[in-house]
């Protein structure tokens, strides 16, 4: 397992520092120009789009999902421990300016969520029985009409499969079993055969089951977790100034709290912001695409500005809560990580920490907990659903029975197993799958560009 974490390890460094931080600044740039940043000019009809609609009883579409349930469904894959554990070990790691760096990330990247998709609404396949395929296959191969666009498409695919619907449920149950376990004294297996469970009865009813319990769950989840947050952030009210400080000036000057020279703690900074940025927001990554080419809409720009909305609530809402939070107190006011990481604490106990300080341990731990089993629980099943869509791609729809027993044992073997190892694992994946992704959105960047130009 050692041996096996160091090898991850270094694959990742060179990816996430070398690759993905020109890669995904550079695309999400690259569509910000050519739209006339359609993520600044359009973010109010996104905005109209998604609550001018609000209804958390869409019902059962016939073929495809409402615009609505798709973005649910993919809030629901982008809204999970990365917002939480994610961004404590980015800030832990890259100190309190890594937030920084995920917020320019995020910007750049509702650019880029907008490009995918606009381009699998240009690109999915409606059946004879009225059901819907999409998502960056079909898009990598208009791309590439070739041979290289075959073997990216089924790089993708296989890389995507088992990015979430294997490695990254396995982090989500992790979590969950750890946090649970850390609440309640359960022990984390026992947390994750009910997830299991859980999880398979849902999975048995398809895409229109996920999507009802997604466009249930997602507002309740993330109003009960902004409350809670905003309840903290009112009792440490004298202390957000020098939070909020905190994030701007160990943007640029990381190397005072995490030690090192200033090259090497700002690139470290940068790193964990692309890294867990990605992960959080998933713009650029290919997952979410398979969410949105289901929605009915009656153009593809419609879908586009609603994907923005959901990289606007996971980081600068829902991400940035958990930071304010853990940062004002467990940094501000000479709190315990004030002057850098310190052992004993680590990514996966931060934010419970935090509320605990506040709402007492055994409060603190409980609400942590119950936030984080809805994230995790409602990621697990759109990435379910993602992976099964392009198992299918790959062998056709009798294996997605295999496919998802197969799910269900790792949902299981994710609340056993190394923590540190299933992150690694589960960032390789995510980041394998963003070059052909990538690719294929610059190559068709002219569709997106027509779109954008069709709004307002």
């Amino acid at each position: 397992m050692d041996t096996l974490l160091h090898i991850v390890q270094t694959i990742n460094f060179y990816l996430s520092d070398y690759i993905l931080v020109f890669l995904l600044v550079g695309t999400g740039l690259f569509f910000s120009i050519r739209t006339r940043f359609v993520q600044v000019r359009c973010f109010g009809e996104g905005m109209r789009r998604v609550f001018g609609n609000f209804s958390m009883r869409g019902g059962a579409q016939k073929g495809g999902l409402s615009s609505f349930q798709a973005l649910t469904t993919a809030i629901a894959a982008q809204v999970g421990t990365g917002n939480i554990v994610g961004s404590c070990g980015a800030i832990l790691v890259g100190g309190p300016g890594a937030i920084f760096w995920m917020w320019i990330i995020a910007f750049f990247g509702m650019a880029t969520i907008y490009a995918e998709a606009v381009l699998a609404q240009e690109t999915r396949v409606v059946h004879e029985d009225g059901s819907v395929s999409g998502g960056p296959v079909y898009y990598i191969k208009r791309a590439f009409n070739n041979g290289f666009g075959t073997f990216l498409a089924v790089f993708f695919a296989i890389a995507i499969t088992l990015a979430l619907g294997f490695i990254g449920c396995m982090v989500q149950s992790n979590s969950i079993g750890q946090t649970c376990s850390t609440a309640f004294g359960i022990p984390a297996w026992v947390i994750g055969i009910v997830v299991a469970i859980l999880a398979a009865i849902i999975f048995l009813g398809g895409v229109n089951r996920v999507a009802a319990v997604t466009e249930k769950l997602v507002p309740i989840m993330a109003v009960l977790y902004l409350v809670g947050g905003l309840i903290l952030l009112i009792l440490r009210l004298p202390y957000l100034p020098e939070t909020i400080g905190m994030i701007f000036k160990y943007a640029f000057f990381p190397n005072a709290i995490i030690g090192g020279g200033l090259g090497y703690a700002l690139k470290t900074a940068i790193s964990q912001g692309v890294k867990r940025g990605l992960f959080s927001n998933e713009a650029g990554m290919g997952s979410t695409p398979h969410a949105h080419a289901m929605a009915k809409v009656k153009q593809p720009h419609d879908q586009g500005v609603v994907a923005m909305v959901g990289v606007f609530i996971d980081t600068f809402v829902v991400l940035t809560m958990t930071a304010l939070v853990v940062i004002s107190t467990l940094y501000a006011g000479n709190g315990p990580l004030a002057h850098g990481a310190v052992e004993g604490i680590n990514k996966a106990d931060m934010a419970q920490l935090a509320f605990s300080s506040v709402f007492g341990s055994t409060g603190g731990s409980v609400f942590v907990a119950i936030c984080l089993f809805f994230f995790a629980f409602s990621t697990i099943l759109s990435w379910n659903f993602f992976g099964k869509l392009n198992v299918q791609y790959l062998f056709g729809k009798k294996a997605t029975v295999v496919y998802s027993v197969l799910g269900v044992v790792f949902i299981f073997l994710g609340s056993c197993l190394s923590n540190d190892l299933v992150w690694e694992l589960s960032d390789l994946f995510n980041q394998l799958m963003v070059i052909p992704n990538a690719l294929a959105l610059l190559a068709l960047s002219a569709l997106v560009v027509r779109a954008a130009k069709g709004s307002k």
